[in-house]
């Protein structure tokens, strides 16, 4: 089952004593020591340890990724990570110590969306093989050693429950008499082929101070965000803090879990436990758990006295490759709360929010993933996520609307607007990057989709699926058929163009006709006299419109009244927000593609509700779930509007013809003073003065450039520094 990569899987005594055993609440500690005489030059292990695992080697903790391995579909493939060594060991005697936490592997309490009953669940295990100078060296097997620590209980949705009394000095070092720990027993696979991760590791990204805010022993850390809280504490053994993390407060000052911890129906929700061991200041934060919040109330039983608390921001380490700033200081804002609620919702997976759900919804996944490669570089995490996706993939194409999924979510909390992603995905990555790996990989998890979507169609319109969801007025959202059909066409277009690329001309054709098929009877359904589109009610016409607009579904002679009809609509309502997350991606798109650039600013600066703005004045530092900000605070579902920033203010568009960014075009809207963006190394820099637009354009080495400047003249660039000017029309 190891095809040689790793050892056995193994796993601690008490978990093989048939069933409910795997619900193993505390981590288990595996120890082994061996003998290497040998000079040597270069060491590595490769590790799988279900759900997170520590690895330590001679005392220390091997490197600093945390929340380790990424979560799979563990029945489909399991990912293990391969470090290099060669610092921790030395010639003699070497002890690798490994502890395991639950994580995604065996969630161990209950919630709504039954990953309590998920089939991959089992109690934590690992497998480990180390290498030195090529030649195997460890193995995972029955020799190891087990024995308990102070984690007492560890669960992803719930919290770390630590007793430092329990901590074993010296476990991980040699010399450490560990005859009375039992050994470890051999235990079955995951079930999963074992892949080897690719995408960046989760760490620490930062370290805040926590303010006493001076009621109810609640601390302030001003940002929301993921991750836990470390602290440094004094007292007596037995003393116990208790950590509750929130992303908001009551009136009164107090801790407020409301529209957070609806979800969870077993054990406490989001709370971390630590109990002092005595004898001096100590430090600690929790290893297998993380939390979505701004605030964090710690409470002392017994004698002990907190002396510092600082929050521990958690994530992806994405490398950064875009920065942009603005004259206008409310969009600066915006973007700095989307790159918080991008950053808090990317631990191992892309998600919907860090504290109620940390589930992989795929229509937040789709809406964020040009936003994310506007800013960072998630494209091998994006190409592993969909692995998940596609693995959870029903025989009959049907997809989940979380990924990964314990089986919840195919029947509700689905269609096109959400499953999309499984095609939009590979396509934004391949615009960006030029790698069309995810588009052969998934080619035909995408054909099985569109075959799920025809059987479900009537005369080529679909009608299930979520909608507009998160609309300021649910009466007035967007009927689900306009929208699902609307991604339906994408789809087949998508992958017309797939099989182009991939030289399947049978196929491009097929999907190609489909597509026309599926737009001539959008149309005919849809679309009304005055270019407006509908099902006739006038409800929920100015998404309709815009996702008409949005996907070019409508025919060229109404193309100029639909968009008459967004512009008149938006300056009538003031730019309020009439839509819900797939309307605040078409509507801005939509009307500075078609000349109305100025119109889609008003709503992301609009302070009055439904506006973006609205959440600043409300004291959010990340991006809302919806308008009113009264559920979650950091959701990223309504976060394209920062990679409309860099396609329209920084002006930074890809093209099929030429996918990637050896080669960009750039054409700034100059509907603001100035701006300054940057993205893979390309910066454009513009100002208008005195109805001058005035650009300087940095293309970087190896890269050429097309830029379109606002008076419709072309320029075509080599790598270097740029200037060009031209009066505003």
């Amino acid at each position: 089952m190891n095809n040689g990569i790793l050892g056995k899987w193994i796993a601690a005594p008490e978990t093989d004593r048939g069933f409910g055993s795997e619900r193993c609440d505390s981590a288990p500690h595996f120890r082994r020591e061996f003998e290497y005489e040998e000079k040597f030059e270069h060491g590595r292990v490769s590790i799988s340890g279900l759900g997170f695992y520590e690895l330590y080697l001679n005392g220390r903790k091997v490197g600093d990724r945390v929340l380790d391995p990424a979560v799979s579909d563990y029945l489909k493939h399991v990912r293990f990570v391969t470090l290099d060594i060669t610092d921790y060991l030395r010639p003699g005697r070497n002890t690798v110590g490994v502890i395991l936490g639950n994580g995604w592997y065996n969630p161990n309490t209950a919630e709504v969306w039954n990953f309590l009953t998920a089939p991959w669940r089992d109690c934590p295990k690992f497998a480990l093989k180390l290498e030195i100078d090529g030649r195997t060296v460890l193995e995972s097997d029955e020799t190891w050693r087990v024995g308990k620590g102070p984690i007492v209980f560890n669960a992803l949705r719930n919290g770390e429950f630590y007793d430092a009394r329990l901590e074993v000095p010296g476990w991980t070092g040699d010399r450490f008499d560990d005859s009375a720990w039992p050994h470890a027993v051999r235990i079955a696979p995951p079930g999963g082929e074992p892949v080897e991760q690719k995408q960046p590791p989760c760490r620490v990204l930062g370290t805040f101070p926590a303010v006493p805010t001076g009621k109810f022993d609640v601390y302030d850390t001003k940002q929301n965000m993921a991750g836990w809280a470390r602290i440094t504490v004094e007292g007596e053994a037995g003393a116990e803090v208790t950590l509750r993390y929130a992303e908001r407060l009551t009136p009164e000052g107090d801790l407020s879990a409301e529209s957070q911890d609806v979800f969870v129906k077993s054990g406490e929700f989001q709370t971390d436990r630590y109990i002092l061991k005595g004898g001096g200041v100590e430090i600690w934060e929790p290893r297998f758990t993380y939390h979505g919040f701004q605030f964090i109330k710690a409470t002392v039983s017994g004698n002990a006295a907190i002396r510092k608390i600082e929050a521990r921001m958690v994530g992806t380490a994405f490398d950064s490759v875009g920065r942009i700033t603005m004259s206008e200081p409310d969009l600066n804002r915006l973007q700095a709360m989307t790159r918080w609620a991008y950053r808090s919702n990317y631990v191992g997976i892309p998600t919907d929010c860090p504290h109620r759900e940390k589930n992989g919804w795929t229509g937040d996944a789709m809406l964020a993933a040009e936003t994310g490669l506007f800013n960072f570089d998630p494209a091998a995490s994006y190409l592993e996520w969909l692995q998940i996706l596609a693995d959870n993939q029903r025989p009959s194409g049907q997809l989940s609307g979380i990924a990964p999924s314990g089986g919840w979510g195919f029947n509700w909390g689905s269609g096109p607007a959400w499953d999309s992603v499984l095609l939009s995905m590979p396509a934004d990555i391949y615009l960006h990057t030029g790698d069309d790996t995810a588009i052969r990989c998934f080619y035909d998890a995408m054909k099985r989709y569109l075959d799920y979507c025809e059987s479900m169609a009537t005369d080529h319109i679909v009608f299930f699926g979520l909608g507009d969801w998160c609309h300021p007025d649910r009466e007035k959202m967007c009927p689900v058929e306009i929208t699902s059909t609307g991604y339906y066409y994408m789809d087949a277009q998508l992958l017309s163009e797939f099989a182009r690329i991939l030289g399947r001309p049978e196929d491009e054709k097929r999907y190609g006709m489909l597509a026309e098929a599926i737009k001539k009877a959008f149309n005919a359904r849809f679309l009304r006299k005055n270019g407006r589109y509908g099902t006739g009610s006038g409800i929920g016409e100015f998404t309709a419109t815009g996702c008409a607009l949005y996907h070019d579904l409508v025919p060229g002679e109404y193309k100029q009244p639909a968009v008459e009809f967004l512009a008149e609509h938006a300056r009538r309502i003031n730019c309020a927000c009439d839509f819900g997350i797939l309307g605040a991606k078409y509507i801005p798109r939509v009307l500075a593609e078609y000349g109305h650039a100025e119109l889609a600013l008003k709503f992301f600066t609009r302070h009055e509700f439904p506006g973006w703005a609205y959440w600043i004045d409300l004291g959010m530092t990340t991006l809302g779930e919806n308008w009113t900000g009264n559920n979650s605070r950091n959701h990223i579902m309504f976060g394209d509007l920062s990679a409309w920033f860099y396609r329209y203010l920084g002006g930074f568009r890809h093209e099929w013809e030429r996918p990637g960014y050896r080669h960009l075009r750039v054409r700034p809207f100059p509907v603001i003073a100035s701006c300054i963006a940057e993205y893979r190394g390309y910066v454009s820099d513009w100002k208008v003065e005195d109805g001058e637009f005035v650009i300087q354009l940095s293309v970087p080495s190896g890269c050429t450039a097309t830029l379109a400047m606002p008076d419709g003249s072309v320029f075509e660039l080599e790598s270097g520094r740029y200037q060009r000017s031209c009066r505003l029309p």
